[in-house]
């Protein structure tokens, strides 16, 4: 039998709160990503089955499970919190201010340096939204971690997510000054690619490992020829410094070796040939509702971020 509810529990909080127990996949994570305490959690759920009069989940110490009758509550929970807050959206209207905790995963290098530019003019912009910067070069689970948005580099293929396009970033061949020296012996520098295939290589895992592919700007030619990489390395700032060390040549992101080449730290090779540009993109999940925080944060960037890229 069901039960009245308490003086001062709201049943669309109540179910909102179930909604984030299920996405969040235990009491704890979902009471971290509410901003609260486990016990609160697990008191509101409670509340929740006791006003319905049915158990909505089965816990045990090593899993969470839902019910018949919580799988069926929560198609409805969903429904009646998105409708709710597009209803408030659209009410609000023109007033609507961003405010609350925006979750951000961004690359690492890139999120240390590029972005924090939009990032900053955002922040100034929208005063009552505060930012979790998070610096990840793996796709977030934004349900179990409760991320509102990512900006990823790289081809997004996952049909579950929104990509809104941002920009390219260009890559380059860079190695150092004395290893252009040891390689070429003195002479002038290579303009083609085949007089690169017997240097040592550094590898980024994350988008080559054992074979280089460059084109060549106005003509569209290509050249490949595989590699044995003396370090392969999945963080672009080891793969940058390695490069510094002489270590091998390396396919960096343009932006990265600006200054070392202007300083001479970085010589940058066959400047007449590129590797694939990498995209630029922010994604969120699909949803019938944003929230204004996401929303305009997706205008800043969609805004900045191109005019970031294009100035290099």
């Amino acid at each position: 039998m069901s039960e009245s509810l308490p003086a001062g529990f709201d049943r669309l909080a109540l179910l909102a709160t179930f909604v984030r127990i299920v996405e969040a996949g235990s009491l704890s994570a979902a009471a971290a990503q509410l901003g609260t305490t486990q016990p609160t959690v697990s008191r509101r759920l409670q509340t929740l089955e006791r006003a319905l009069g049915l158990r909505l989940v089965r816990r045990s110490t090593h899993e969470m499970t839902l019910t018949p009758e919580g799988e069926r509550c929560l198609a409805h929970a969903r429904g009646l919190v998105e409708s709710w807050e597009h209803l408030s959206t659209d009410l609000r209207g023109a007033r609507d201010e961003p405010e609350g905790v925006l979750r951000v995963v961004v690359p690492h290098a890139f999120g240390q340096e590029h972005l924090l530019g939009p990032l900053q003019h955002y922040l100034e912009r929208y005063p009552h939204v505060s930012v979790d910067w998070l610096l990840h070069d793996l796709r977030p689970d934004f349900i179990a971690q409760g991320i509102d948005c990512a900006i990823e580099l790289g081809r997004v293929e996952d049909p579950s997510l929104v990509a809104r396009p941002l920009a390219a970033v260009p890559r380059i061949v860079v190695a150092s000054p004395a290893l252009c020296a040891a390689q070429f012996g003195g002479a002038p520098g290579a303009n083609h690619p085949a007089a690169l295939e017997s240097w040592p290589w550094l590898a980024f895992r994350t988008y080559y490992r054992d074979e280089v592919a460059l084109m060549r700007r106005g003509d569209g030619a290509r050249h490949g020829f595989a590699i044995r990489p003396r370090l392969s390395t999945d963080n672009l700032y080891a793969l940058r410094n390695a490069a510094r060390a002489g270590l091998g040549a390396a396919i960096v992101s343009a932006w990265l070796a600006r200054a070392d080449i202007a300083a001479g730290r970085l010589v940058q090779l066959v400047p007449e040939w590129e590797a694939a540009s990498l995209a630029v993109s922010l994604v969120y999940p699909h949803a019938r509702f944003y929230p204004a925080r996401l929303r305009r944060f997706v205008e800043i960037m969609r805004a900045q971020v191109p005019r970031v890229i294009g100035a290099e």
